[in-house]
């Protein structure tokens, strides 16, 4: 760091990250003139960012899939570090990603280039707890999505905070805005089908979605299935596996109006079946994955629930239908268990915004800069 210069090395995977750090970023330039370096997406290019390459190559999951990239990732990783390391940043971010990003921590923590935070915990509470040591050892600070993290951080002695979620702020969009915005029917009704923002994602769970729609459909012949997507490749991907269905329709960045619209959600397990509960449209949480993955992942497991919901939540309250529970006809026998959760959904929303408050971005930031 010098004098009002702060070079930052940052990387991150995933659409929800982008939006994490460009937050970061914005509260780190009002102290600091900064520059930086690494991989995102467009938001941490609006602010100056020249991604080394498309973050989309860090969408890798499960045991099977890194493995079978593991040149790849690993050639990008000393791309990386090398890129940091020529720069002498002053500091290095990692947002989630964590196998690929504690690599890099290591690595510039051995070689004393700079300070290393993470930004969203590895979920070390649910399973492989082995990797605490890395944390411990190569990870300045860590900065975590939810508060029950924090705790576990504070047991081990490693020091953490509790940043909060991005949804703690979300409000749903009114009906009638959703209507005129995408020429919708107010006479019909709706369902948000979610099925991820991974490749993998999309082969293991549009298939089961698509025979879910079907099937529902069949029965229920004034219901519409909405599917947002978060980019072009993504939704032409989607497009082409569910075919030509009046009864289904899909478009891009629009997952906020059309679960605001919707009566329940259909969703693949991650961020999107928060965001769902919190805008009151009920997730029944589907999961379904190499078969290789979810037999090492199911032995490692350290909790009962996977939906993040329910996580914080501490009990089942949203369906949960995980590897072969995962079809259509168990997502179709599922709604009948909303009845209850619709009724509660008000109650359950101010709940779970409560646990997703932290101390934000602004004082994250100056937690930064005291390292």
């Amino acid at each position: 760091m010098t004098g009002n210069h702060l070079k930052v090395g940052i990387v991150c995977g995933e659409q929800s990250g982008d939006l994490l750090g460009s937050e970061l970023i914005q509260e780190l330039k009002k102290y600091k003139n900064v520059k930086l370096f690494g991989i995102g997406g467009p938001k941490l290019k609006n602010l100056g960012l020249n991604s080394y390459f498309d973050f989309e190559e860090l969408q890798i999951m499960g045991i099977v899939e890194p493995l079978l990239n593991y040149k790849r990732i690993s050639n990008r990783r000393k791309q990386l570090i090398k890129n940091f390391k020529k720069e002498k940043i002053d500091i290095f971010v990692g947002i989630d990603s964590p196998d690929f990003n504690i690599s890099i921590h290591k690595q510039l923590k051995k070689e004393q280039i700079c300070k290393n935070i993470q930004v969203v915990s590895p979920s070390v509470w649910a399973w492989r707890q082995n990797r605490i040591k890395a944390i411990l050892k190569y990870i300045d600070l860590t900065l975590c999505l939810f508060n029950f993290e924090h705790k576990f951080y504070q047991e081990v002695g490693h020091t953490s905070s509790h940043l909060g979620h991005p949804f703690s702020k979300i409000e749903k969009i009114s009906k009638h805005y959703v209507f005129d915005k995408f020429q919708l029917d107010q006479a019909k009704k709706y369902v948000s089908v979610l099925p991820g923002s991974r490749e993998s994602e999309i082969k293991y769970m549009l298939p089961i979605y698509k025979d879910f729609i079907e099937l529902h459909s069949g029965e229920n012949p004034d219901y519409i299935y909405l599917i947002p997507t978060s980019n072009e490749k993504l939704h032409k991907e989607i497009e082409k596996i569910i075919g030509a269905n009046k009864n289904v329709i899909i478009r891009m960045n629009s997952i906020r109006e059309f679960l605001s619209i919707s009566e329940f959600s259909v969703v693949t397990s991650g961020t999107a079946s928060l965001e769902s509960a919190i805008l009151e449209c009920p997730p029944i949480i589907c999961y379904k994955t190499n078969p290789i993955n979810y037999f090492i992942i199911s032995k490692l497991l350290k909790v009962q629930n996977v939906g993040l919901p329910n996580l914080l939540l501490r009990k089942q309250m949203f369906p949960e239908l995980i590897q072969k529970e995962c079809n259509s006809e168990n997502i179709n026998k599922a709604i009948n268990d909303l009845d209850e959760i619709i009724s509660k959904s008000s109650e359950i929303q101010d709940e779970l915004k409560q646990g997703l408050c932290g101390i934000g971005p602004s004082n994250a930031c100056k937690l930064i800069l005291g390292l």
